[in-house]
């Protein structure tokens, strides 16, 4: 009995967890079934589970992906299956793929469950078994590749890449940007230190015969190289963190981008003002002599 696969069934349903257990006990399951996403929690930080089979819609519609979501971090090892009566909502579900190994439609048939849940539990890889990262770890483990795949880009760019400056000039900034957009979306605040610094990069941009629009579009490329850094390491992020993570990282960049153009345009303004001192005192009369 001890070496019974562990299955907590989340269903508020009465009728449905007085008869669907007991079947999965009789194929050699050990069963513990809760009513409540309360009482669910509270069993996934309490127990060891092989399996979570949850309803999609407990107490409150769509409250079956916070139980997937506890049981994805607190037991990543564990199989996620999700039970809906509404199966319009299969194409929903299919994209989350990430969040839940399978879903089931009401009714179900035992026979097919049991299967599922044998089969998955066969196959588990260690890969299954990995913890998941917030996304500024996986950002910080993948700077190099970040900064590398954008340097391709801004060379694929003609515009960008025609103007005559040094791979070690181009990316100088881009670390010191990664590692300020890390932090604040690990929750630090976002300093004047760091503002200031992209003021002088946006000075340094002008110095080296950018324009705005491409300042903004180098801005963007990074933006891009970022995306293409979460799409490959999807498996490995926290789902559950992904969209406030990548909206504070984003937003950062946007924040620092602004920066960089005040100072671009602080700069050049400065040496328009400079060059017409130059002109007027070209244009002044020569003093005469006393």
């Amino acid at each position: 009995m001890g070496d019974d696969p562990r299955i907590l069934f989340v269903d508020d349903e009465d009728s449905i967890r007085l008869t669907l257990p007991p079947v999965l006990k009789s194929y050699g399951f050990a069963v513990t079934s809760v009513a409540t996403v309360a009482e669910a929690l509270d069993a996934i930080t309490r127990y060891k589970f092989d399996v979570l089979i949850s309803d999609l819609n407990i107490g409150r519609p769509g409250d079956g992906f916070t139980v997937v979501s506890a049981m994805r971090t607190h037991q990543p090892e564990a199989l996620r299956f999700i039970l809906t009566a509404y199966p319009a909502f299969e194409s929903a579900l299919e994209a989350i793929r990430e969040e839940v190994h399978d879903y089931l439609v009401k009714p179900t048939e035992t026979e097919v469950l049991v299967e599922k849940i044998r089969s998955k539990l066969s196959k588990r890889t260690p890969e299954q078994n990995m913890l998941r990262q917030r996304l500024p770890q996986v950002i910080r483990a993948n700077k190099e590749s970040i900064v590398e795949h954008w340097m391709q880009k801004l060379k694929q760019d003609p515009e960008i890449s025609s103007i005559p400056v040094s791979d070690s000039e181009r990316q100088q900034y881009v670390p010191l940007l990664l590692d300020v957009a890390t932090g604040v979306a690990e929750g630090k605040e976002l300093t004047s230190e760091d503002r200031g610094a992209y003021v002088l990069h946006g000075v340094t941009r002008y110095k080296q015969s950018y324009s705005v629009p491409l300042l903004i579009r180098e801005a963007r490329l990074l933006q891009a190289s970022i995306a293409d850094c979460i799409q490959n390491n999807f498996s490995r992020i926290e789902l559950s963190f992904l969209v406030p993570d990548t909206i504070h990282f984003m937003g950062t960049i946007d924040a620092l981008l602004e920066a960089s153009v005040r100072g671009f345009i602080q700069r050049a303004n400065s040496e328009k003002v400079a060059s017409r001192r130059r002109g007027k005192k070209k244009d002044l009369p020569e003093s005469k002599a006393s």
